[in-house]
């Protein structure tokens, strides 16, 4: 089973950018279907990114569409969500999860990280 980890979370003022990581400890990362969703105070959990098993085919929530970028290096078996121009409203903890398919779906996702906290300040 594939194990998840996220960093890179931590405070920044709106405007700012902070880059995440999702490392995956398993042997079969470049089969896997990953995405980010959130979830802040008092919300929901949200979708975030979607990307596909090749990293060729992303999705994105219309509140980060142009801001955030998601990418993978099937490589290092690392998953990433680049984050510009953020505001107060990014504010949550961010989890990176494996998915059954390419879904936006959270429902959908199975193997989940510990989640990583975003704070940006206004």
């Amino acid at each position: 089973q594939v194990q998840l980890v996220e960093s890179g979370g931590g405070l920044v003022q709106a405007g700012g950018s902070l880059r995440l990581t999702c490392a995956a400890s398993g042997r079969t990362f470049s089969s896997l279907n990953m995405g980010w969703f959130r979830q802040a105070p008092g919300k929901v959990r949200e979708f975030v990114a979607v990307i596909s098993r090749s990293g060729g085919t992303t999705s994105y929530a219309d509140s980060v569409k142009g801001r955030f970028t998601i990418s993978r290096d099937n490589a290092k078996n690392t998953l990433s969500l680049q984050m510009n121009t953020l505001k107060p409203e990014d504010t949550a903890v961010y989890y990176c999860a494996v998915g059954s398919t390419y879904s936006t779906n959270s429902a959908t996702f199975y193997i989940w990280g510990q989640g990583t906290q975003v704070t940006v300040s206004s």
